[in-house]
């Protein structure tokens, strides 16, 4: 039990909530991450695109980067609105629900849960990527590399929220040091040289132009550049998470995130058009990041330049803990209206929604075995969710504020918004669709149709348990008692001891398979009969079951079964005595067939089938 605290904390109490609560320069790690260290990755996903277009290609990512930027700035002003006005946690599930109807909550709701998968799945692999760039000869172990840092984010983040935080502080903000650091001295290097900087460290020739210049092309840039927008969100779904006052401390958090995001979006953008820096080719042994060759040009490949690509590499893979912090609370939100599975809403030892943890671990390792680890085959997938699940929200705020009435210019923002990211989600959508988008537009729908069976189910449930009469007394008569009975030992004595204090009608089933003597039958009159005429007690039945097919299990619950009928309504109880050992891996040395039997009983049963478990506990 020591060990397991040390590992994973100790149990928190209820009453300890408040000191898990965070202040902005936690929330920047905790919710930040996906959005900072998509600087990463977004900008190399907009130019592996315009390798094609060679040298002209560098040239066009400033303006894509520009418009990407403008479109930010929209989005950031949209949620600011949305944090004041959910305060208790406003992410687009709850907005589009509470504004739009149950239809739109929970198709944002299906693409907010793909998009934290894939954001957890996308900051992993792209945190490989950059170590990859690095080290070369570890390339062919990235889905191993991949897999290994997922099993480190799940039992850091099984810590709960706060030492959490405290551990993506330093990593955090070394990445952030490092990559302004590498902006400022580039930028210093573009000014003093008009323009033309040299490098310290030539990065690769870039190709020849292969391909002419479109807009169609042009627009299938901006989507991949998109990526760099997820995770914006992340603040507004965790407001709860911030101490008090709340609305203040998550606005400060995001206004910190997205100014961060443009400088470093901004400064990447210019400086590869300085430098001549483009894409290489994700799946080639000789791949290089983007960063990778930015940092060496500017700073060289000394200890800044390992230093620098360390801390990206940590930041990109801890970016998957914006998933971590958000997908249990958006899970736990979706089923406490019924439409997953209510074990998403409880809380585990150290006040997490641990099963969503679990559900969000299961999913993206099942992602990253899938692609094998590789970001470039994930980005297609990426944005659709995260656009999809914006232009939700910021409808769902201009009826919210409609309703509320005499908040127009607040309206017009989100409005603006809306319309902003409502746009881009059908250019991500054209543009991504063949790329692989499309697997995102058939998840979505299905998730949708699994969310509201799960609901049918749990409607359903709920008309046929309620129960507003007062207690029934009338007809109350004990059970008929059937027992299993495999041999006579303590074990089938103390079920049998139980069955008699219960019922006046006991029934003993031995199933025979043949292979040794009947030795039940032949103590049953000594050992167990005897005793009971002496004390004047009802006598129990035993019934004799052949099986000539060794069968144990099905002819007892067909006896089960078989009986039930002819009792009507009476209620039939069956024990089933069962072995208790002291440690769990003795169970190995023992048949579980107490346990199938239970299960069968359970499945093929009815109301009027009752199981009870007799343990009987092995001490020594």
């Amino acid at each position: 039990m020591r060990s397991f605290d040390l590992l994973f904390g100790r149990p928190l109490a209820t009453s300890e909530e408040r000191a898990e609560q965070i202040g902005p320069s936690a929330g920047i790690p905790i919710f930040g991450l996906d959005a900072l260290s998509s600087a990463a990755y977004g900008p190399e996903a907009a130019l592996t695109l315009l390798i094609p277009l060679g040298v002209a290609g560098v040239h066009h990512i400033v303006p894509v980067t520009m418009a990407i930027i403008i479109l930010l700035v929209i989005v950031y002003f949209s949620y600011r609105q949305t944090i004041e006005a959910y305060p208790h946690g406003g992410g687009s599930y709850t907005v589009a629900s509470e504004n739009l109807g149950k239809g739109s909550g929970l198709l944002a709701a299906a693409a907010l849960m793909i998009d934290y998968i894939l954001t957890a799945a996308v900051g992993i692999s792209a945190g490989v990527g950059a170590l990859i760039s690095a080290v070369p000869s570890l390339h062919q172990h990235t889905l191993a590399l991949c897999l290994g840092i997922l099993v480190i984010l799940t039992l850091i983040n099984m810590r709960g929220v706060h030492d959490t935080g405290i551990a993506f502080l330093v990593p955090t903000y070394l990445f952030l040091g490092s990559l302004l650091t590498v902006i400022l001295l580039g930028g210093f290097h573009v000014l003093v040289d008009k323009g033309h900087p040299v490098p310290v460290v030539a990065p690769p020739t870039l190709p020849p132009m292969t391909t002419a210049i479109t807009w169609w092309l042009l627009l299938k840039v901006f989507s991949s550049g998109c990526t760099a927008m997820t995770g914006v969100e992340a603040v507004s779904n965790g407001v709860m998470a911030f101490r008090e006052p709340r609305t203040k401390n998550a606005k400060t958090a995001l206004t910190i995130i997205i100014a961060l995001l443009i400088v470093l979006l901004a400064g990447i953008a210019l400086l590869c058009r300085a430098y001549g820096i483009g894409a290489t080719d994700p799946g080639s042994p000789a791949y290089q990041s983007v960063l990778s060759q930015l940092t060496a040009a500017v700073a060289g490949k000394g200890i800044f330049y390992y230093v620098t690509i360390g801390s990206i590499l940590v930041v990109l893979s801890l970016s998957a803990n914006t998933a971590f912090a958000d997908f249990p609370r958006l899970t736990r939100a979706i089923a406490l209206n019924n439409y997953l599975p209510h074990v998403f809403i409880l809380r585990g030892r150290r006040l997490l929604f641990s099963y969503g943890i679990y559900a969000l671990v299961l999913f993206t390792g099942t992602l990253l075995i899938l692609f094998g680890g590789v970001t470039d085959r994930l980005i297609p997938l990426y944005a659709i969710g995260a656009f999809l699940a914006f232009t939700l929200s910021q409808a769902g705020m201009v009826v919210h504020w409609f309703k509320q009435g005499h908040a127009t210019g607040r309206m017009i923002v989100n409005g603006i918004g809306a319309t902003a990211t409502g746009m881009t989600l059908l250019v991500v959508l054209v543009a991504k669709f063949l790329d692989g988008a499309w697997i995102t537009v058939i998840l979505i729908p299905a998730l949708i149709m699994l969310m509201s069976l799960v609901r049918k189910h749990y409607d359903h449930t709920a008309r046929e348990t309620a129960n507003p009469e007062p207690l029934r007394v009338d007809g109350l008569c004990a059970p008929r008692v059937i027992i299993p009975m495999d041999k006579w030992n303590r074990i089938s004595e103390r079920g049998l001891r139980f069955a008699l204090a219960m019922s006046a009608e006991v029934e003993a089933v031995h199933v025979e398979c043949g292979e040794e003597g009947d030795s039940v039958s032949q103590q049953w009159n000594e050992l167990v009969l005897a005793p009971i005429r002496a004390a004047g007690l009802p006598e129990p039945r035993l019934t004799i079951i052949k099986s000539p097919y060794r069968f144990v299990i099905q002819p007892f619950v067909d006896h089960v079964l078989a009986e039930q009928k002819k009792s009507g309504d009476r209620q039939i109880a069956v024990l089933v005595p069962e072995l208790v050992v002291k440690h769990w891996y003795e169970n190995l040395l023992h048949n579980q067939r107490a346990n199938l039997l239970k299960l069968m009983l359970l499945v093929r049963g009815n109301e009027n089938v009752v199981v009870v478990n007799i343990p009987w506990y092995l001490h020594n």
